[in-house]
């Protein structure tokens, strides 16, 4: 019945789609075209939301809220492009990240539940098209569909000042896919690893004559499993959105979604012993599930919201972005207790360290989001300063209801015997509710070749959990950069930054909001008349409040931490049939903070070429490579080994077809993304090979 209702929902949508259109083409061919407003679109000019082609975007708008050129920002920003997720095969946010400077994208491996990012040593806050996509853990929003998406923006280091709510870490803002003004269609098929069958389609075009109406369509399909037995990985996507210029002045777009994930717990809490550790009876396989057959981690989400903006004259711009978002995500998985001390292993089991104790944990999690922001943007000039002001207000609204219930028992890990269940009660946990007001005042300054950034906001936040008294906070934030544009394409700069980050109450607990702070030295250079860029940073940030997690649904808050590194970066086109990415990273973090690789690298490379005369054909291959590292947040844990991972792509492209074999971690080589010193063992991902065709039309 439930498969049932979601297929009506999605010929429902479907339908009206199809309605809208065929409506709006009535409308096109019976109106006179002379009495509707002009609309003026430069197709070549790059912005920070327009498709770019290759690897290397131009501007950004994550660091600034501004359509601001990345080689003016006095901060770290790394984008990742469409084509970039395209060549690469990026499955999920934590694949798009892969080869992101200053990023740790795959925390906790192949973690089915949420994206496991961490960025400078701490997790950022992720944010769709500039509003916060979720204020609580795991449970409180279903993860994002690369499909769906036009780029990401990653800003390295404290945004407070701008979005009021960004950790030390910094942001990761997804960039949504948005109607065009030109038709472009395509439909996909993808075969691959675990049983991997998906089927996908993007629509997009105008809808009448004049271009002022245009809409987009994507769609998605999945079945999968993945590398873990009993662990599936099924998806159902449709996000419309529809676009109205009604001059060249005004715009706005209307943007839907609604997803559904069933899935279950990729993460099994394995031990020490067995997986990184030797264990008398031999290695865990990274397959292996101490689970029930039909256990899930279920997920669905709906959103609906807009994004206007209306020019005043050429100086002065108002825009207004706002989405209501409702998600729920229900869940029951076992788990390993390898945390729990003496609970890890049956101490009556014959047969030392075979039998593990397991959680069985049962929740339902419901939450809803109302996020707003306002802002205007103003171009003037003050005897010889340039001025980009930037005015603005912003408000969020969310409220979560969680009901939990747990149970424990053992299983012989090394061979399981499914078919015990002790079915656990769900107990209510108290309500939840986060509101926050912020106002934020900021200006660009440009004075022959320098540029100069300076922010100021002051945020009120008010955190509550059922029956106990409220929690209010304020603070006020603030940025500065400086930098000199020089014009043989040199521009060191440097800036200071801010966070302050409310924090949802977790398991009924209110907790202190997260504050940060950072300075950061560094330089970026775009030698001219190459499609090319480099930059260069060193930074310093503080943080204090952070969250740990000793032990599942069990939360600390740790004082003061400070985090060292050095980041280096390039991007660009080497010539006209070579797209090239690299980065490294040094990270010295606080042994308060799980444990990271002091070092970090990537490069990826794409050659475009011919065959017999028949053009069309690529090849790219990438390596990435981590450091061994050590968790010493509450302990002294294993050292866990480094690694070098290969990626590949081959494809070959024509102007209606593309065909593309992607696989990631070729050598399908079995490493740990951490082991934490509480006890237990993330295995990261094993090899996954995709097959896929896309048709455009």
């Amino acid at each position: 019945m439930k498969r049932l209702v979601a297929r009506r929902r999605v010929a429902s949508v479907l339908a009206g789609c199809l309605a809208i259109y065929t409506q709006h083409q009535v409308l096109a061919q019976t109106t006179n075209a002379a009495s509707l407003p002009e609309v003026r679109v430069d197709a070549g000019a790059e912005t920070a939301t327009t498709p770019v082609i290759g690897y290397r975007a131009k501007n950004a708008v994550t660091a600034t809220k501004t359509d601001t050129p990345l080689a003016e920002t006095p901060q770290s920003v790394t984008v990742v492009t469409r084509d970039q997720m395209v060549d690469q095969g990026a499955t999920n946010l934590q694949d798009a990240l892969n080869y992101a400077a200053g990023v740790r994208s795959d925390a906790y491996g192949l973690d089915s539940r949420t994206d496991s990012v961490r960025v400078r040593g701490a997790y950022p806050d992720v944010y769709l098209d500039g509003l916060r996509q979720a204020y609580g853990y795991y449970t409180s929003t279903t993860r994002t569909e690369p499909y769906t998406l036009e780029r990401l923006e990653v800003l390295r280091g404290p945004s407070g000042m701008l979005f009021g709510a960004g950790t030390a870490a910094g942001v990761v803002n997804m960039v949504s896919k948005r109607p065009l003004q030109e038709a472009q269609r395509e439909v996909g098929v993808q075969f691959g690893s675990f049983g991997r069958k998906q089927i996908q389609a993007d629509l997009t075009g105008p809808l009448n004559a004049d271009g002022s109406l245009s809409y987009r369509l994507i769609a998605l399909q999945r079945k999968s499993d993945t590398q873990v037995d009993y662990v599936p990985d099924d998806r159902s996507v449709i996000a419309p959105s529809l676009t109205w210029r009604p001059n060249a002045m005004t715009s706005l777009t209307l943007q839907g979604l609604w997803q559904k994930d069933k899935s279950g717990s990729s993460s099994q809490f394995l031990p020490w012993e067995g997986t990184l550790l030797p264990n008398p009876n031999g290695r865990l396989p990274s397959s292996r599930f101490i689970g029930e057959p039909g256990d899930y981690y279920d997920s669905k989400r709906k959103t609906f919201g807009w994004q206007f903006e209306h020019k005043f004259n050429d100086s002065w711009t108002f825009r207004q972005n706002f989405r209501y978002a409702r998600n729920e995500n229900d869940n029951r998985y076992h788990y390993g207790g390898a945390f729990a001390g003496a609970e890890s292993w049956d101490a009556t089991d014959p047969v030392f360290k075979r039998v593990l104790g397991r959680y069985y944990d049962s929740s339902l999690t419901r939450n809803r989001t109302q996020t707003l922001d306002n802002h205007v943007e103003g171009h003037f000039q003050t005897g010889a300063l340039k001025h980009t002001l930037l005015v603005g207000a912003d408000f969020a609204r969310q409220r979560e209801n969680v009901w939990v219930g747990t149970t424990f028992d053992t299983i012989d890990v090394y061979a399981p015997v499914y078919g015990h269940l002790d079915e656990p009660i769900r107990d209510a946990r108290p309500r939840t509710r986060q509101r926050q007001t912020g106002v934020y005042l900021q200006d660009q300054i440009k004075l022959d070749n320098w540029i100069f950034v300076a922010g100021l906001r002051h945020d009120r936040a008010v955190s509550s959990a059922a029956g106990s008294e409220s929690d209010t906070s304020s603070a006020t934030t603030k940025r500065f950069g400086v930098m000199y544009a020089s014009p043989s394409g040199w521009s060191p700069y440097l800036s200071y930054a801010e966070s302050f980050t409310p924090q949802a109450a977790r398991e009924g607990r209110i907790f202190k909001p997260l504050r940060g702070e950072q300075w950061e030295v560094g330089v970026k250079y775009e030698p001219k008349g190459r499609a090319v860029a480099f930059s260069a940073a060193v930074y310093d940030l503080r943080e204090k409040n952070q969250i740990a997690e000793p032990q599942p649904r069990v939360f600390t808050q740790l004082g003061a931490t400070k985090t060292r590194g050095v980041e280096l970066e390039a991007k660009g086109s080497v010539g006209p049939n070579l797209d090239l990415i690299a980065h490294y990273n040094y990270t010295d973090a606080d042994a308060q903070i799980e444990g990271l690789p002091k070092h970090q690298a990537s490069v990826w490379a794409k050659y475009k070429f011919s065959i017999g005369g028949v053009n069309g054909f690529s090849a790219g291959a990438g390596l990435r490579m981590m450091s061994s590292f050590r968790d010493l947040q509450s302990g002294v844990g294993p050292r866990i080994p480094g690694v070098t991972l290969a990626d590949l792509v081959f494809a070959y492209e024509t102007d209606r077809w593309r065909y593309a074999l992607n696989i990631n971690n070729v050598t399908d080589k079995v490493y740990f993304s951490t082991c934490l010193s509480r006890g237990d063992c993330w295995y990261g991902a094993r090899r996954n090979i995709v097959a896929s065709a896309t048709y455009r039309f």
